[in-house]
């Protein structure tokens, strides 16, 4: 019997109820003598890049606006690089390299784990310029869930890609393009994508976004965004996952907040110590380091609308089918 069948009907059955346009997605399963074995191939992807203006076919080579897997992708990984060439510590006060942010509390682990407390609030935000919203994020508060609560914001993210360009003395995206060539040969991952191969999100002022990111703070901060604004494909996403699933990661696979719900580093853990992150224009990763497994779903969910919480309740209902399949 084919591995992962379930969840697979689960997957397709997003594109045949209409709620996301198309779906491109792949299962990685790794047997017995570390051979890696999938049954991936070009073929995993159903449905349409686009409902508007025109309907158009998936093709399988399409460019994802991938939002928050780009922390996952970029911005933690090259973060615990730094940690392990002991360049930073974990932590570390996030002020040491960001003097700015003046409450010493916060540390390089709080940001990792969505623990800093930080509050996300700023007025007039998509109004400000790339300098003036990051000076706007260095005057906010931390709360009193700090070190008490896993709150998933974006602030975090941001000030880890600041503290990478005060190490680099480059802007964070062009660091991680490197890193991500560099370390996993991730050819079709990028911040400046072939507007052609792009699979669209939803209008601003208008216009339809192809190629440019959905998340307003990457289109403000631009190079200097380390939460989003990364575009990738399939093919390299599967890679990704697949590296994730090797030794050198095993040390991700645990709760590092001791709280409920718990964090990793940079990852939501779930049951079995399973990594799962998302993104917001449709997409999500499960790691499963234990079974040796790993799922991949990537769609354009908010197109044309971007408000679509029936994908939601689905992708929960998808990753609970991996979880029991994974076993």
């Amino acid at each position: 019997m084919k591995k992962f069948q379930q969840t697979e009907a689960q997957i397709l059955d997003l594109v045949n109820q209409q709620i996301v346009p198309g779906v491109s997605y792949g299962f990685i399963s790794n047997h017995g003598n570390g051979d890696m074995q999938t049954s991936y191939d070009e073929s995993n992807y159903a449905g349409n890049k686009s409902w508007v203006p025109e309907i158009t076919p998936l093709r399988g080579n399409e460019l994802y606006d991938l939002a928050s897997l780009t922390k996952i992708m970029g911005t933690v990984p090259l973060i615990l690089k730094l940690i392990d060439e002991k360049k930073i510590k974990l932590h570390d006060p996030i002020n040491k390299y960001l003097p700015q942010f003046k409450d010493d509390r916060v540390e390089v682990f709080h940001l990792l784990t969505h623990t800093s407390g930080i509050a996300g609030y700023i007025p007039d935000r998509d109004s400000l310029n790339d300098q003036q919203l990051i000076d706007a994020l260095f005057t906010l508060p931390v709360t009193d869930n700090f070190n008490k609560k896993v709150v998933y914001t974006d602030t975090g993210m941001i000030f880890l890609g600041l503290i990478i360009e005060k190490i680099y003395k480059r802007s964070v995206q062009e660091v991680i393009s490197e890193f991500v060539q560099m370390a996993w040969n991730l050819t079709d991952t990028t911040f400046d994508p072939e507007i052609g191969r792009c699979t669209p999100t939803y209008e601003v002022n208008g216009k339809m976004l192809i190629g440019i990111p959905n998340d307003p703070k990457a289109r403000q901060l631009g190079k200097h965004c380390g939460s989003a604004g990364m575009f990738s494909s399939l093919i390299d996403v599967m890679q990704f996952s697949k590296a994730m699933l090797q030794k050198n990661y095993k040390f991700l696979y645990k709760d590092f907040t001791d709280l409920n719900p718990g964090r990793s580093l940079g990852w939501d853990i779930k049951p079995g110590n399973v990594l799962f992150h998302t993104g917001y224009t449709g997409h999500f990763i499960a790691l499963d380091y234990i079974h040796q497994n790993a799922m991949v779903v990537l769609t354009n969910r908010v197109h044309p609308i971007e408000h679509n919480q029936i994908f939601l309740k689905r992708r929960e209902t998808i990753l609970n089918s991996f979880l029991n399949e994974s076993k």
